[in-house]
């Protein structure tokens, strides 16, 4: 734990370290950098409090065998087509979408369907998919929509390997 606090806390001073230096290489850019770091920050700060409340119900109401059923290793397919429906579905900023799978997790999600999850949270949504149809057509749409899905079911399925190898070597 204490190790983790000194690595958050090192990455957090470099990121500040290499904003500053960049900020001071490009005055021009510190009063559209400041504005727009206020407002991301008022956002988080209004949204982020009622997903902690959420996944602190969640947490509670919803047992572990219920998660480990639907999203874990024995839910297969289905599992993978749930984790793909549950991140296509909302329309909030993906950093909502973290304590959300941190909490899946928890509760004995796969690391696939996790991945998939996030992954469709960041690149599939239904009104994005609606301007897509309107503006580039059906075959555009379907042709990315359906190479996106294949590729984030690769991608949750070699991560998770990864993720399997490197906790055996620890």
């Amino acid at each position: 734990m204490r190790k983790n606090l000194i690595r958050d806390t090192a990455v957090l001073a470099a990121v500040a370290g290499i904003a500053v230096v960049l900020l001071m290489l490009f005055p021009g850019k510190q009063s559209a950098v400041i504005s727009t770091s206020g407002e991301y920050l008022m956002e988080m700060a209004v949204i982020l409090p009622a997903v902690m409340v959420i996944m602190g119900l969640f947490a509670v109401w919803v047992p572990d065998e219920v998660v480990v059923s639907h999203l874990g290793h024995a839910a297969g397919v289905k599992g993978m087509a749930l984790s793909l429906l549950l991140g296509t579905l909302p329309t909030g900023p993906l950093y909502v979408a973290f304590p959300m799978a941190a909490g899946l997790l928890k509760k004995g999600a796969r690391v696939a369907n996790i991945i998939v999850f996030l992954s469709a949270w960041a690149c599939i949504k239904l009104p994005q998919e609606l301007v897509e149809l309107e503006f580039l057509g059906a075959r555009f749409m379907a042709l990315r929509l359906v190479l996106t899905v294949v590729f984030v079911v690769i991608m949750g399925l070699v991560i998770e390997q990864y993720v399997a190898r490197s906790e055996k070597h620890v």
